[in-house]
């Protein structure tokens, strides 16, 4: 009866094991080529964790069928240092540094998805008490509460048809231009603005990536019409490889050093983050993250889907996700020296 307990276990474990070994191609195949295919890179932490799961299992039995789940772990190393980082670095400041906070506030909390009156003066207590160069929102929407006075430069663009959500970039140092993506048919956009610290410009995008409009609770996603679902999601990543198309263009135009952030809406194994980030860019949390550095609130596991990605070149001193409740999604901090 053992034995065929562990057959059994070993099948499951092998379909696990190809279906994590799949998705390692998944940042090379087109969402709009094969957008079924793509829809397996929201399951990818998933994947990672069950086969952890599955070579623990092998390991106390000690059978050599551990090593399926740990071959395929070791293939896809830079999949699995996406999703859990062991060890940060110790922040420390230097010359020349430049600190960033990025944000989507969920409209301060407008329709109270959360039970309180305190989250804009909360979010304006949190970025002062970090007190970032540069801090960037994504779904703003101008609260009488808020307070980001400390900030002499803003740049604030509304992408839909009611003028009520915005992207936003505040800054203590100067714009010298700005600008914005202006995608069609969406009230998600990217703007961007080049900005001057001492004899340096650099170019900062802040983007919000077409939104799947999926409840991240797992009771609300089970009475979910499957189909509907599956249709959404593969419709919003074509949407999202277009306006990450528009996006490179752009970048690649820039006369200045490229950062970028903001909520991709879509993780670290999607096509349209290796995208960006084969940009000359590399992504602050794998250099210098801890924990999950989860970004979204999802029942089913730690969804990273906000990013900070800076040159490639610039050296990584700190970044730290908040697990802090104010909206659905988690702020995330980087400090780097260009």
């Amino acid at each position: 009866m053992r034995k065929v307990i562990h057959k059994i276990v070993f099948v499951i474990n092998s379909i696990i094991a190809f279906a994590l070994l799949l998705s390692y191609l998944l940042p090379y195949v087109s969402p709009q080529v094969f957008p079924l295919l793509s829809v397996l890179s929201l399951t990818v932490p998933i994947l990672i964790i069950i086969n952890v799961l599955f070579l623990l299992y092998w390991l106390i039995l000690l059978k050599r069928k551990m090593l399926l789940s740990l071959i395929v772990l070791i293939l896809g190393i830079s999949h699995v240092s996406s999703l859990y980082k062991l060890r940060g670095k110790s922040s420390e400041d230097k010359e020349g540094s430049i600190s960033l906070l990025s944000y989507n506030v969920h409209s301060f909390n407008r329709f109270r998805w959360i039970d309180s009156d305190e989250i804009p003066q909360n979010i304006s207590k949190l970025v002062k008490e970090q007190n970032p160069d540069i801090f960037c929102a994504q779904e703003f929407y101008n609260n009488p509460d808020i307070d980001f006075k400390q900030y002499p430069h803003k740049y604030e663009y509304f992408n839909n048809d009611n003028g009520e959500l915005a992207l936003v970039i505040f800054s203590r140092y100067p714009f010298i231009n700005k600008g914005s993506l202006n995608f069609e048919k969406t009230a998600n956009n990217v703007i961007y603005a080049d900005i001057v610290k001492g004899t340096d410009t650099i170019r900062l995008y802040n983007i919000h990536l077409q939104s799947h409009r999926i409840n991240s609770k797992t009771d609300e996603l089970a009475k979910a019409d499957s189909q509907k679902l599956l249709k959404r999601i593969q419709f919003s990543f074509k949407k999202q490889q277009n306006q990450v198309e528009q996006l490179i263009v752009h970048m690649k135009s820039s006369p200045y050093k490229n950062i970028v952030v903001g909520d991709f809406n879509n993780t670290a194994y999607s096509y349209i983050y290796y995208k960006i980030k084969s940009e000359g860019l590399q992504d602050t949390f794998k250099e210098a993250g801890k924990g999950f550095g989860k970004t979204f609130k999802f029942d089913l596991f730690p969804a990273r889907i906000d990013f900070i990605l800076v040159p490639s070149d610039s050296e990584v001193i700190d970044f730290k996700s908040f697990d802090i409740e104010l909206s659905d999604h988690y702020p995330i901090y980087s400090k780097v020296k260009l």
